[in-house]
C-alpha cells in the first residue's frame, strides 16, 4: 500500500467524500446534537455526561472545534463538512497513541459498529501491531448483547444479529466483552481503538481509547474534549467503497512507524 503525503491525503479525503463535503446533511447532524443535548442516551454512545451538554448550541460548538461542521447557527439544511486538516491531525495524534503502544507491547482491543466502513482500517491496524509485538485482545467466546452475538472477525470485535454484520451504536457489546475479560480473571486492555458505542464505552470505564466518528456522532468529540476519550478522528465513517479508506490506513500506519508491519 502506498503511502501519501499528507496533501495527497488531503485530496483524497475531499475527492472520495471522507472529510470535505460529506454526505451527512446539516439537518441530521444538528438533529443528533439537539437529542444528545436532549439527554437521549442512544446518541450518549455509553459515555455519561450529567447535565453537562445540555445547550444544543455548546455541543455545535465543539463539533466546529473539532469535527469543521459550519458554526453558523442560522445554517440549519443542506450540506455540512468536515473540515480534511482536522481529520489529518487527528490521525496524526491517534498514531503518537499507536505508536506508543506498539513501543510498550500493549494489549489492544479492536472493535467496530461500522463493519461497512471501517473493518478493514481495524483488520490493518491491528495486524500492524501484532507485527509490532502487541497483544491483539481475543475477546471471550459466547458473548451476547442487545439480542445478538459479540464476536471477533479478522481480530475486530463485531455486532452479529440473524448472521449478518450490523451497524450499531450501542455501548451494550463492549460492556458485554469487558464484563466478560473480567469473569475469566483476564486483564483488560491497556488500549482500545474502536468507534461509537464501542469506543464510548471503554473510554467511559477508564480505559485509554481511541476511536473514529462522522460529523453526525457527536459523543466521541465531547468526551475527547473532556479528556475522557483520547483522540477521536472525524470522518465519514461509511462511503462508498471500503477501500477508500486504504490511504487513510496507510498513512496512520507510517505516522505511527508501523508502516513496514501491514499484513
Amino acid at each position: 500500500m502506498s503511502i501519501p503525503s499528507r496533501t495527497a491525503l488531503i485530496d483524497h479525503l475531499v475527492r472520495t467524500r471522507i472529510a470535505g463535503d460529506v454526505a451527512t446533511p446539516r439537518e441530521n447532524n444538528l438533529d443528533h446534537y439537539r437529542k444528545l443535548a436532549n439527554g437521549d442516551r442512544h446518541y450518549w454512545f455509553g459515555l455519561e455526561f450529567g447535565d453537562r451538554w445540555t445547550d444544543e448550541q455548546d455541543v455545535l460548538a465543539v463539533m466546529a472545534e473539532r469535527c469543521g461542521v459550519s458554526d453558523d447557527l442560522s445554517h440549519r439544511a443542506g450540506q455540512d463538512t468536515i473540515d480534511p486538516e482536522l481529520t489529518v491531525a487527528a490521525l496524526d495524534r491517534m498514531a503518537a497513541v499507536l505508536r506508543k503502544a506498539a513501543a510498550g507491547r500493549q494489549r489492544v482491543l479492536f472493535a467496530t459498529g461500522h463493519p461497512g466502513g471501517l473493518l478493514d482500517v481495524h483488520r490493518a491496524t491491528a495486524a500492524a501491531l501484532r507485527a509490532a509485538g502487541c497483544e491483539i485482545v481475543v475477546i471471550p467466546d459466547g458473548l451476547t448483547a442487545d439480542e445478538g452475538y459479540v464476536f471477533q472477525f479478522a481480530d475486530v470485535a463485531v455486532f452479529e444479529r440473524g448472521a449478518t454484520l450490523w451497524h450499531t451504536h450501542s455501548p451494550a457489546p463492549m460492556a458485554a466483552i469487558l464484563d466478560g475479560l473480567a469473569r475469566e480473571g483476564r486483564p483488560l486492555p491497556d488500549l482500545v481503538v474502536a468507534d461509537h458505542g464501542w469506543a464510548g464505552c471503554a473510554a467511559q470505564r477508564g480505559l485509554d481509547a481511541v476511536g473514529y466518528a462522522d460529523s453526525n456522532d457527536p459523543a466521541l468529540f465531547l468526551a475527547e474534549a473532556e479528556g475522557t476519550l483520547q483522540v477521536a478522528v472525524p470522518l465519514d465513517d461509511h462511503v462508498r467503497s471500503p477501500r477508500f479508506y486504504d490511504p487513510l490506513t496507510a498513512y496512520l500506519l507510517a505516522a505511527a512507524g508501523l508502516a513496514a508491519r501491514q499484513a
